[in-house]
């Protein structure tokens, strides 16, 4: 998946991740394969960040979006039963602001549980995924400290209220992969293929690579609640986080 470009589509959502509504034209339109817009502010989904839903406007009707498949293009998928705008068509898309902002807490609050757990416990991800307002996050750490769960929260929530600033920018592959500890995770996800890395910093606390939207400081996410620690093997440990809204 591109920085800038998946297919004939420009990524609105990685430009902008405030943007919630832009004008766009379409360039392929199936019943069944879905619809492929020249710019698009929709989160296709990925990172184990779930896809932004929305709607496309169009010459007074509604079509409803509630996926993506991601091939050679980005085909959005609509709702069952919804009309399709023809190819050619000026439409105006819009996202749901409710899920997509949750998201973008949720995806925040991920980095800053890793880079909490990186720096203080030495351990890497093997493993994670979230909805709006809730996640889990697996890591290989063998040892449990004792009260880890209450710890781990106050240690959270003390960067979240730090409202440290959470940068992106986009390098060249070899730079990115020159920075230290740059992948968190046991396995480099990176496609090979992909000579562009896009970075994520929480400043002062975690840089690492990263493809979904978040929000711009950590003050934004909201009190994070660890709700449950794992043992999910020898080694793995399974930390669940709810954010209050």
């Amino acid at each position: 998946m591109g920085v800038t470009h998946h297919g004939r589509t420009h990524r609105l959502d990685l430009a902008d991740p405030t943007l919630r509504e832009w004008t766009c034209r379409v360039l392929a339109a199936d019943p069944e394969q879905g619809i492929v817009l020249d710019r698009s502010a929709f989160y296709p989904g990925g990172g184990g960040q779930p896809p932004d839903h929305g709607v496309l406007l169009w010459q007074g009707v509604q079509t409803r979006i509630v996926g993506t498949r991601k091939s050679d293009d980005l085909w959005l998928i609509p709702a069952e039963g919804d009309p399709v705008p023809p190819v050619g068509t000026d439409v105006t898309g819009a996202l749901e602001d409710t899920r997509r902002t949750m998201l973008m807490r949720t995806h925040s609050g991920l980095h800053v549980l890793c880079g909490v757990v990186f720096r203080d416990f030495g351990a890497l991800v093997t493993g994670g995924n979230m909805e709006p307002g809730e996640a889990r996050m697996d890591f290989n750490l063998p040892e449990v400290p004792p009260d880890f769960k209450a710890h781990l929260e106050e240690l959270v929530n003390a960067e979240v209220a730090a409202d440290r600033s959470v940068a992106v920018r986009v390098l060249p592959r070899a730079e990115a992969l020159a920075l230290p500890d740059i992948i968190r995770t046991q396995s480099n996800l990176i496609p090979p293929a992909e000579q562009e890395v896009r970075i994520v910093d929480i400043v002062g606390l975690d840089v690492q690579a990263d493809g979904g939207t978040h929000v711009a400081s950590t003050a934004q996410i909201g009190k994070v609640q660890v709700v449950k620690v794992e043992s999910k093997g020898r080694a793995n440990r399974r930390v669940r986080v709810r954010l209050s809204n």
